[in-house]
């Protein structure tokens, strides 16, 4: 009953493996399973000690089907990790905590405001936190930055710095917002690992300044501790309905020293990994919360600075396969 289930698996094999590592310390026979809409294709699927494959998120079975699949596979705890499956689990929580299953994602509130980057905006400014300007389509100032309020992985994102590049698709899909463009040469980028715990305190911050990014997920990153952080955790210490790993972007202005929210997601992100590995060993915390029952947990701030984390693409092998 101390198995734990990370959904829509994909390619996260270092987050599997970290959950195995820590979760068979304490629990030697205890697994580590996946699920994936095609699992034979996912390689953290095959490095999982077993996967699952289930119908997608939008299906109205896919709640009925997660939860017969924990029952009959002994899962005390579930993982979600992209961010189409947070808000019908966010939903489902009670439902599952019934049968002694815990769905580790945020309550359903935050999800939402998190879903909406108008929301998101409308969240820092009730935290002391400056945002992009947003601009009505009749009255906006170039450059700008068009991206939907709705979108992930930078699908549908443009950069205008021109009037000509402007075209009748910008102004007629209203998912587009229009946004104050926040340079690269003069902005820094960081993404900041916040983990919470049950009671929606904040544990730890773990900022990660973003070098290269690929696909919308960090290729080249290295932890520090920026002149920002104190007062920034500050600002965020107890956010009600957090829970478990959150992450935070942000921008800094290099010349004026400002800081700018730019999204909020409620889950492990793709750049987990360095942190886990610079000492913020969020899944130990999070079977210690939510399987061991230990809740002595405290602010942790001795992870390791200034360590970079340079990816590279690995392969993961299937022997003997026939046909798929």
């Amino acid at each position: 009953m101390n198995n734990i289930l990370i959904t829509s698996a994909g390619r996260r094999v270092s987050l599997v493996r970290f959950f195995q590592k820590e979760l068979k310390k304490i629990y030697p026979e205890a697994k580590v399973f996946t699920t994936d809409a095609k699992p034979e294709y996912a390689a953290a699927c095959q490095v999982s000690d077993a996967s699952f494959a289930t119908r997608r998120v939008t299906e109205t079975e896919y709640i009925q089907e997660l939860l017969d699949l924990c029952l009959a596979q002994g899962v005390q705890l579930v993982i979600p990790t992209i961010d189409t499956e947070l808000l019908v689990l966010a939903q489902s929580r009670a439902l599952f905590a019934k049968h002694g299953i815990t769905l580790l994602v945020s309550d359903s509130e935050c999800v939402q405001v998190f879903r909406d980057k108008r929301l998101t905006h409308r969240f820092f400014q009730e935290h002391g936190i400056q945002h992009a300007k947003e601009f009505a389509r009749t009255d906006y100032q170039l450059p700008l930055y068009l991206k939907p309020y709705d979108g992930s992985r930078s699908v549908d994102n443009y950069l205008i710095t021109s009037e000509e590049q402007l075209t009748e698709y910008h102004f007629s899909n209203e998912k587009l917002m229009f946004l104050e463009y926040l340079d690269h040469k003069v902005h820094t980028e960081f993404t900041i690992d916040l983990y919470y715990d049950k009671a929606s305190v904040l544990q730890c911050a773990v900022p990660r300044e973003r070098i290269e990014v690929r696909d919308g997920e960090v290729n080249k990153a290295i932890t520090k501790a920026p002149f920002f952080l104190d007062e920034l955790t500050q600002k965020l210490s107890n956010i009600p309905g957090f829970r478990g790993c959150i992450t935070l972007q942000v921008f800094v202005n290099t010349q004026t020293q400002s800081i700018y929210g730019i999204e909020i997601n409620p889950r492990f992100g793709g750049g987990y990994p360095l942190s886990y590995l610079a000492g913020a060993n969020f899944p130990l915390w999070i079977i210690q919360e939510y399987i061991t029952g230990n809740d002595s947990l405290s602010f942790c701030n001795d992870w390791e600075k200034n360590l970079m984390m340079l990816r590279y693409d690995d392969e993961v092998l299937v022997h003997n396969v026939n046909s798929i």
